[in-house]
């Protein structure tokens, strides 16, 4: 049997897909989340919606273990429980609403709002005033229902600790402990609903390989910027994401 039969891809949509992670797992190194947002918006080109999430749901606890050595003594992990608790309420109510809201128009609303919100934090504003056991579990609802509703959870939380100032280290941290305890709940869910098969498993193994190279880079990136720079980095990559899919959505019109 032909070697790339197990991938199911041809050798240039291998290149492609190893070239993808690459560049998502520099960005998950350096920021400490996006992995997830540049693989679906790479893979989309190639794959279906179906056999892009499981790929990316494992790729995320694998690239999170390798992440360990560089955030575990910067990880909130009371901040880290609080969101998760408001994820765990907000996700169902995400995929309830499913039903009944136009995915699209919601993802639109979304990606709208948060450049819009960039934009504000990278002229200054900030409130601290959020910070509190309210405002961390209100978060966690927001993120467990857009992302129930439209993939995108991570953002919402990312705008919180940079609304509150919180330093870019704990930000990474706390970001990166997060979205493992989710995927690695999402990621079993999916293998037990069939979702995982051994295709995904065949094209995950090689893939590994490329994740603690671009954690490194990434960290190297980190450990030389300023806090200002940090800031800049995740404020550009929120808006160029939200673009992003704002031009895929108003394609599909």
């Amino acid at each position: 049997m032909d070697f790339l039969s197990y991938f199911q891809l041809s050798l240039i949509e291998i290149y492609y897909v190893i070239f993808i992670v690459f560049i998502a797992s520099i960005i998950r190194g350096f920021n400490g989340f996006g992995f997830s947002a540049i693989c679906i918006s790479g893979f989309s080109f190639i794959l279906p919606a179906i056999e892009i999430v499981p790929i990316i749901l494992a790729l995320e606890v694998v690239i999170s273990i390798f992440m360990v050595p560089y955030i575990w003594n910067k990880i909130d992990w009371r901040f880290v429980f609080k969101i998760l608790l408001g994820i765990i309420i907000g996700s169902p109510i995400g995929l309830y609403l499913l039903k009944y809201l136009d995915p699209q128009i919601t993802h639109l609303s979304v990606c709208l709002l948060i450049i819009f919100f960039s934009i504000l934090l990278m002229k200054g504003f900030s409130n601290q005033k959020i910070n509190n056991n309210y405002g961390k579990f209100f978060t966690g609802i927001i993120s467990g229902a857009l992302n129930g509703l439209t993939t995108l959870g991570g953002m919402p939380v990312a705008l919180f600790l940079l609304i509150t100032s919180i330093q870019p280290a704990i930000i990474r941290g706390s970001l990166a402990a997060l979205f493992f305890l989710t995927d690695i709940y999402v990621f079993v869910l999916s293998f037990f609903s069939g979702i995982v098969d051994v295709t995904t498993i065949y094209r995950i193994i090689p893939l590994i390989i490329i994740l603690p190279i671009g954690v490194f880079i990434g960290n190297k990136f980190f450990v030389k910027s300023k806090e200002e720079t940090y800031r800049k980095v995740v404020f550009y990559f929120l808006i160029i994401i939200s673009i992003t899919g704002i031009l895929k959505i108003m394609s599909n019109f």
